[in-house]
């Protein structure tokens, strides 16, 4: 199973910038887009539903604001839109998930908190009961693949100009402890990390233009454990930018 992730800054400019063309020659199992800035009612277009997938789309309510997307060949078994938190932070971002019989897949659109007006407090509560999510359905028999843009990035490794970055929204201290613990404590894996161990990894560009100023790895797959052991490959499509995030691919020896 190929899986492919992008954030795409608004869906209309990613398709004038081609993504759909680049898309059709990616033979992808499962496309998860997050950020579509657009309501499903203006999605009918036929450039937005390819052919030979099933096409979900989670929108915000509101004009111009986040929405996730999920292409499948597939057929699901079921669907599950947002994480229904009792908080209601969920839907300061966004989340659909598509089940199969022993695997779901999400699209992950987190909150930002990076620019004046989005707060750090929403984001802390939105990871707080995102993680005592993760924790219980850990014990169900089945396995998750969560996709999308994380809006924070784990180490060193996965910043460009780390020494920059510290202190500042998408890299700060209780992020990165987040991220440990997804990694080291609930039983979830980087899969991106299984496969792909080079530096100079990166997803999401300062100003959208790769190789200038800071860049992050925010956008990646965490997947339940044992799925670690089935990851055959992994990349980040740097050729051409459809947004200010890269692609990210990552090939699963399994089927769905």
């Amino acid at each position: 199973m190929r899986l492919i992730n992008l954030s795409v800054d608004g869906i209309f400019q990613a398709a004038q910038r081609g993504l759909y063309d680049w898309l059709a020659e990616q033979n992808a199992d499962i496309i998860c887009l997050q950020d579509l800035q657009a309501l499903e009612p203006e999605l009918d277009a036929d450039v937005f539903h390819p052919k030979g997938y099933h096409s979900y789309f989670f929108d915000s309510g509101e004009k111009h604001t986040n929405g996730v997307a999920i292409y499948t060949r597939e057929l699901p078994k079921a669907l599950i839109y947002g994480l229904g938190f009792s908080s209601g932070v969920d839907m300061q971002g966004r989340y659909l998930q598509i089940d199969f019989d022993k695997v779901s897949i999400g699209s992950l659109l987190a909150p930002a908190a990076f620019k004046a007006g989005e707060s750090q407090e929403v984001k802390r509560q939105f990871f707080e009961d995102l993680q005592g999510l993760l924790y219980k359905v850990t014990h169900k028999r089945r396995q998750f693949i969560i996709s999308g843009n994380w809006q924070m990035a784990h180490t060193e490794k996965d910043v460009r100009l780390p020494n920059e970055a510290y202190d500042k929204p998408g890299f700060l201290d209780w992020e990165q402890q987040w991220l440990d613990q997804l990694f080291f404590q609930i039983g979830y894996v980087d899969a991106f990390r299984v496969a792909m161990t080079d530096d100079e990894q990166y997803s999401w560009w300062q100003g959208g233009e790769p190789g200038k100023g800071q860049a992050l790895r925010s956008d990646f797959q965490a997947a339940s454990y044992d799925l670690g052991r089935v990851v055959k490959g992994a990349g980040v499509y740097t050729a051409k930018s459809f947004s200010s995030h890269l692609p990210v691919m990552v090939e699963y020896d399994i089927e769905l």
